[in-house]
């Protein structure tokens, strides 16, 4: 999830932004909940390849330690170098194909609804 207007994090938000940001994250969490079957939904804001904001909504398995707490971060480094792969494609797709059918609805009376 990226921010509409650039900043660095939210305590740039102007009042109104802090408010819709909040209501879309928690949706776009739901949504990653109910299409992927996870526990939880991590939200983590990694920012210093570019200072914009932008969210990753990471599925939180309780049944697979490499998503549990930090061990997130370090799969992540693992994934960017090579070591591990990444997501398994045919899951990605239907997990998108999922969002899709179900988005629209969630994200339904959410302050200027998500640009797509």
């Amino acid at each position: 999830m990226d921010s509409r207007r650039h900043l660095g994090g939210p305590a740039d938000f102007w009042p109104e932004e802090a408010r819709e940001w909040g209501l879309i994250v928690q949706r776009a969490s739901q949504l990653v909940k109910q299409v992927s079957g996870c526990d939880r939904v991590y939200v983590i804001a990694f920012g210093e390849g570019a200072r914009h904001l932008h969210l990753h909504l990471i599925p939180r398995f309780g049944s697979d330690p490499l998503t549990q707490a930090w061990c997130v971060a370090d799969l992540y480094r693992k994934v960017e170098r090579g070591q591990r792969p990444g997501a398994d494609p045919d899951l990605f797709r239907s997990w998108m194909t999922g969002a899709r059918e179900v988005a629209d609805a969630l994200m339904a009376g959410t302050p200027n609804s998500v640009e797509r």
